[in-house]
């Protein structure tokens, strides 16, 4: 391998080192959704709240079933309930609270009803079909830890606690900068060589799903002085840099140069396919640093570059574990294939039969295109040096989770 060439574990170590933790923010649940949870929350109340039936049915002492009973009350969800009368059953339906007295429900398609009374089967046991107080969430236990991404049921256990606000974690500011000038925004004419960028809005929406917010774009033109001068501008304003071309090694790539003379390159050139030409550094701005990542032109080099690199970078940011990592499932191998001296991560869809998940591959894995990143579920990491074959177990990293 050229010893120039870092694995992925090194850059991930580099790109890691000494993150700063963002501070946190409040927000009310309703406008929460999506954000990462910035402290322990501990539970006020239990859940559920009070001993409740789990079906419509009759509730009854177990000691009574088995027997005719007049039914003494009827309790609804909601309803005020009273002491069961001894030896009698009560109307309950879903969620209406167990009165004292009783200890299990028998579902109403087993009761035999006769005007006001009820026949219940013999076979009923104490505890039968009631949701028990406590048995989901215990008062004063953790509801959810700090760190958390709040989707729809962790918005739902804070709404079930009676919690209007919660502290999140602050969004990472992000400054995505497109460089070369045969790169042209969508709306524009096309001029000889030029081409639409295609990166940009692509990266806005991987960053705002990672939980990032952007506060700059701009365009880079190839020039030295230009391009230290954006490049100034945007650590200034982001906790996170990011450019799209510019940091190979060609005349008109000047950012690995601006980096370097603005603050300091942690790791450049990577033994991975797609997205050798990558570049992690560090500028200073007036209260602290900004993270750099220059990720390559090709489209779909940026695009696997954003969830290997950009993702945990904004997961560790924010504190969420799991954004720091992709989920990992192993699956079959459905095609052929043999590394070089690079790791390849492969395009590839996640199909399941009787003997579990496999994988098939885009046939086309050239770093220009785009459509197989489309249809795309997860990324088959293919070592250095290795030959696939139909049937061998690769590692594919999933790529279809919200987290």
């Amino acid at each position: 391998m050229d010893s120039e060439l870092k694995p992925v574990s090194a850059a991930l170590e580099a790109l890691l080192a000494d993150v700063p933790m963002l501070g946190n923010e409040t927000l009310s649940v309703e406008q929460a959704a999506g954000r990462v949870l910035g402290e322990t929350v501990t539970a006020r109340l239990d859940v559920p709240s009070f001993d409740n039936s789990a079906m419509d049915g009759y509730a009854l002492h177990h000691s009574d079933a088995g027997r005719r009973l007049p039914i003494s009350q009827r309790i609804a969800a909601g309803s005020p309930v009273q002491p069961l009368e001894a030896g009698s059953c009560a109307r309950i339906f879903t969620g209406g609270e167990i009165p004292p007295g009783a200890d299990c429900v028998v579902m109403q398609e087993r009761v035999e009803v006769t005007g006001d009374t009820a026949l219940v089967p013999a076979d009923i046991a104490a505890g039968d079909s009631i949701r028990r107080r406590g048995r989901d969430v215990a008062s004063g236990s953790t509801l959810l830890e700090a760190g958390t991404r709040l989707e729809a049921a962790a918005l739902g256990h804070l709404a079930g606690q009676g919690i209007t606000e919660v502290e999140v974690r602050r969004r990472p500011r992000v400054a995505l900068l497109s460089t070369g000038d045969e790169i042209v925004d969508p709306g524009q004419s096309l001029g000889p060589g030029q081409l639409y960028n295609s990166n940009r809005p692509m990266l806005r929406r991987l960053l705002e799903r990672f939980g990032a917010t952007l506060v700059m774009t701009a365009s880079i033109p190839d020039d030295s002085a230009a391009t230290r001068e954006v490049l100034a501008e945007a650590a200034s304003q982001a906790d996170i840099v990011v450019t799209t071309g510019g940091v190979s090694v060609g005349e008109e790539d000047h950012v690995k140069a601006a980096v370097e003379s603005l603050g300091q390159l942690d790791l450049w050139r990577l033994a991975i396919r797609p997205g050798k030409p990558l570049a992690l550094g560090r500028i200073p701005r007036r209260d602290g640093e900004t993270r750099f990542v220059g990720l390559p032109g090709n489209p779909v080099s940026s695009f696997v570059g954003a969830w290997l690199f950009l993702r945990p970078l904004v997961g560790s940011m924010l504190g969420c574990p799991a954004l720091v990592s992709l989920p990992e499932i192993p699956a079959r191998s459905n095609f052929s294939t043999h590394t070089g001296p690079r790791a390849h991560y492969m395009r590839v869809v996640l199909r399941f039969d009787e003997q579990g998940p496999y994988a098939e591959a885009f046939a086309d894995q050239n770093s220009a295109v785009l459509s197989s990143c489309i249809e795309a579920d997860a990324l088959a990491v293919i070592p250095p040096e290795s030959t696939i074959s139909p049937g061998d177990r690769v590692t594919c990293l999933w790529l279809r989770s919200d987290a």
